[in-house]
């Protein structure tokens, strides 16, 4: 955007808002050293030589990436983490890789210019096309690309941003994600870029790490210098240089009413979950490991609704032991307060994502294949060690089996006769255990819920995963930037999907919640609930949020939406219309106030 100075002599840009808060601090500019490319050609019986130090560096590259992607999911999930995979692929791509070769090869063209020259003719593509998604997938493609680059030159070093010793907000032209994810929240307090989008990358790595962020703000590099002083405002996307003290005084009052809401937020920790009209929701948080319980207690969950177990598996050579599971298992178990249950969901793993002595290499189509509940069948002993480690959990606290990814009926039933050996083992090895720990069913796939009233008739509660049932069913993986516009989980199918389940579950008496995205996101609230969802399941720090807003909304109104809804025949008009009453209900949680 254009600088609009004012008479004070600051400076003022605007571009997008993608991560709230307000930063005050010293500038600090970021910019790529300029690589240069190598133009030497290659002698004809060295370029197998060639070919091999490139693999060498595609190799190094996807170690890089492996370490960013396994330090994002202890930090903040695997969500997030997922984000990288997606440049891990890029590293697969043989479309790519082969014209590299063929430049190599035919053209005798060293490894850096014939994998900046591919690359770049992407990257230009990208950023040349109509799509915002696809526009902002380009600086992904430079992340992965700039890696490849710096491993051939030997410029590979830890990242300067890492060992910042005083606050400051980053101010670049783009900020890559792998950078962005490992950045020091104590120092960072904000970034703006020149470039960038709502849906790259970087904004929602901004978003997860609670890191104010303004993106597109055009041409800015050249007119800012190290060390000035800058107000970032992530809630109006807003950068001001030298700000006046009167605009600092405003943004003063801001951060106090932003304070004052956070505050009126903590007050309704002990409160229930409940509409205006008196219609009860059962809030629960996810999480992943009993170093989570902190920050459930102080969210004031009410419960542990999707324990995510496949972190005890993973970043190790073997899977855990019984007596490791059992003790993680009896940890969150025991926080957790009496009455409440935590719900622990089986080993959900699959394609790359495998631990140890389990990994598969060559997965043809890992969206499609082997993956969660048919790992665990396929391995009875490690299922069996699994289900053991949870019946005997049981005797410290409620606990509930959830079972990840079932297709078919006759997978819940086995899973069934593998729980109930397993008891008769834990009763004549004298081992207590609870005999009577219910059984759910994840709904997250269509032929799911098209069963899902056989579903219900036998098992105990059903869990709604959003995410994964929204790719199913719309054929779209999010991570995949072709196709990830695409993705949309109030798309007429998977309301209705999601509408077909409730009915089932309530048919039988059986409790139904949501534990995907769609739980956690405001603006879809009204609609969950409207369909008779009976819980919900976020992450600990969205609790008060989604609290505040249910008890803001009437199910009659929510009830209004989910017919629209039901009724509609574009994802588009549904999610505005449930955006808007949430946003009518709670308007602090819709931007600047």
């Amino acid at each position: 955007m254009v600088e609009q100075p004012t008479r004070s002599g600051a400076r003022t840009y605007h571009g997008i808002a993608v991560s709230d808060g307000v930063a005050h601090a010293r500038i600090l500019r970021v910019g790529q050293v300029r690589r240069q490319i190598s133009r030497d050609k290659v002698a004809p019986e060295a370029i197998e030589s060639e070919v091999e130090r490139l693999n060498r560096a595609l190799l190094g590259t996807r170690h890089d990436i492996q370490k960013v992607r396994d330090q994002v999911s202890a930090a903040m999930g695997a969500d997030e983490a997922g984000l990288f995979e997606a440049h891990l692929l890029v590293l697969e791509d043989s479309t790519l890789l082969n014209e590299v070769l063929r430049k190599i090869r035919s053209e005798h063209s060293c490894s850096e210019a014939a994998f900046h020259d591919v690359f770049e003719k992407y990257v230009l593509v990208l950023s040349s096309v109509d799509d915002a998604y696809l526009r902002e997938r380009a600086a992904d493609l430079r992340d992965v690309a700039g890696r490849v680059l710096d491993h051939l030159s030997g410029a590979v070093q830890e990242h300067d941003l890492e060992k910042l010793s005083e606050p400051c907000i980053l101010v670049a032209h783009d900020l890559a994600p792998s950078v962005t994810a490992l950045l020091d929240r104590k120092h960072v307090l904000g970034f703006a870029t020149e470039a960038g989008g709502k849906t790259s990358h970087t904004a929602i790595m901004a978003r997860k790490m609670g890191i104010p962020a303004v993106v597109g703000l055009g041409p800015l590099l050249d007119s800012v210098q190290d060390g000035e002083y800058a107000l970032l405002d992530g809630h109006g996307g807003v950068l001001t240089l030298n700000p006046t003290d009167q605009t600092l005084f405003e943004y003063g009052q801001l951060k106090q009413r932003r304070a004052l809401f956070e505050e009126k937020l903590a007050l309704l920790r002990e409160q229930p979950a409940v509409t205006l009209d008196g219609h009860p929701i059962l809030l629960e948080a996810n999480i992943e490991g009993p170093e989570d319980m902190a920050s459930v207690q102080a969210s004031g969950a009410n419960g542990i609704g999707l324990f995510r177990t496949e972190f005890l598996f993973l970043n190790r050579s073997t899977p855990p032991t019984e007596e490791e599971q059992f003790e993680a298992y009896r940890a969150v178990a025991s926080q957790t307060r009496p009455g409440q249950a935590a719900i622990i969901r089986t080993l959900d793993l699959g394609g790359d994502k495998m631990p140890g002595d389990l990994q598969r290499q060559g997965e043809p189509n890992p969206f499609l294949g082997w993956r969660a509940i048919r790992i665990s069948l396929d391995c009875p002993e490690l299922f069996r060690g699994q289900l053991r480690a949870i019946l005997r959990a049981g005797c410290h606290g409620k606990v509930r089996i959830l079972l990840p990814m079932v297709s078919a009926l006759e997978e819940l039933r086995a899973t069934k006769t593998i729980l109930a050996s397993c008891k008769e083992e834990l009763r004549a090895e004298g081992i207590p255990f609870c005999d009577s720990v219910p059984v759910g069913v994840m709904i997250e796939i269509p032929s799911a819920a098209l069963i899902a009233e056989d579903l219900a008739r036998e098992s105990d509660f059903l869990s709604i995963g959003t995410n994964d049932l929204t790719g199913y069913t719309l054929a779209v993986d999010r991570l995949n930037e072709r196709v990830a516009r695409l993705y949309q989980p109030t798309h007429p199918a998977v309301v209705r999907l999601i509408h077909m389940t409730v009915q089932a579950a309530n048919r039988h008496g059986r409790p139904v919640g949501v534990c995907g995205e769609m739980a956690g996101e405001p603006a879809l609230v009204p609609l969950l609930v409207g369909l008779g969802v009976h819980e919900l399941s976020v992450t600990p720090a969205l609790i008060p949020a989604v609290k505040f807003l249910l008890r803001r909304l009437r199910l009659s109104e929510a009830q209004e939406i989910a017919q629209f809804a039901l009724g509609c025949s574009t994802g588009l008009e549904i999610h505005q219309r449930s955006r808007e009453l949430a946003q009518a209900a709670a308007p602090n949680l819709f931007g600047r106030q």
